[in-house]
């Protein structure tokens, strides 16, 4: 699932996850997703109340930590501090037009991101590269160099992935993203998701937490309404880049509330 940032020697990357994916709800979100009926399946099931207690856990569970990373410390909040601009790097009309609406779709669901695409890649801190699936390992080792390339390979035999770069405020400086096209579209929607998201900061995985899309064994294909408490936690201001656990248990029963009232507004669910 995840990448990292092919940065050059000067700049040290903050961190790295990576892992495999195996393939990757209500009315208006079906439209949305195009009515692909296994995203139509998954969300007629979703789970959508959550207590307190279950959307802390995910949270602390993806927020920190790394499921894989090159240097630097994981035990604190990593997540940008201003706007964020996606590029997409493709030859692929139809992907780049689907990665757009799950752009379009993560921004419009978490309240104080300011995230949308960009048609230039100066102007973008998050690069999206489109490959074909024959091309990926070729990405990799084009991004981190053969010998990285051999153990990602090794040890997550990934389908997609990101990562990102971190300064010494553990604000996110820039991330990539690297994203197979020839697959179908649960799979690349999936992929696009979740990459994306973590992208953003939750770039831990967790096998303990059943209703993320940042455990392996999950797959989603849309912006789950539990992922959207963890991204809306992530993201209020009161919730600050390089802080720890404990900092963050101060201050989370205030911005979990406000969350919830966010969460509820923007899907449409009931008290």
């Amino acid at each position: 699932m995840r990448a990292f940032d092919p940065a050059s020697a000067a700049l040290r990357f903050a961190l790295l996850t990576l892992a495999a994916l195996t393939c990757v709800a209500d009315t208006a979100r079906m439209a949305r997703a195009g009515e692909l009926p296994a995203i139509v399946s998954r969300q007629r099931a979703e789970k959508k109340s959550f207590t307190d207690a279950e959307i802390a856990d995910g949270f602390f569970k993806t927020a920190f930590g790394a499921e894989y990373h090159l240097a630097g410390r994981v035990d604190r909040i990593r997540k940008f501090d201003g706007p964020v601009r996606v590029f997409a790097e493709t030859d692929r009309a139809d992907r780049k037009a689907q990665l757009a609406k799950v752009v379009a779709d993560i921004g419009k669901r978490v309240q104080h991101l300011d995230l949308a695409m960009t048609d230039t890649a100066e102007a973008a801190n998050v690069r999206v590269k489109l490959v074909r699936d024959r091309d990926l390992y070729r990405t990799i080792t084009s991004f981190y160099g053969a010998e990285k390339a051999r153990e990602i390979r090794t040890s997550l035999d990934p389908q997609c992935l990101s990562g990102f770069r971190k300064n010494d405020n553990f604000e996110i400086e820039h991330s990539d993203v690297i994203l197979t096209v020839d697959v179908g579209d649960f799979t690349f929607l999936d992929c696009a998701y979740e990459e994306v998201l973590q992208s953003l900061g939750p770039i831990n995985d967790t096998a303990s937490v059943p209703w993320t899309m940042f455990n392996d064994n999950v797959s989603m294909g849309y912006f789950d309404v539990y992922d959207q408490y963890i991204l809306n936690l992530l993201y209020d201001p009161r919730i600050k880049a390089g802080m720890t656990v404990l900092e963050v248990r101060a201050v989370l029963p205030d911005v979990l509330a406000d969350v919830r009232t966010w969460v509820r507004r923007v899907n449409g669910l009931k008290e």
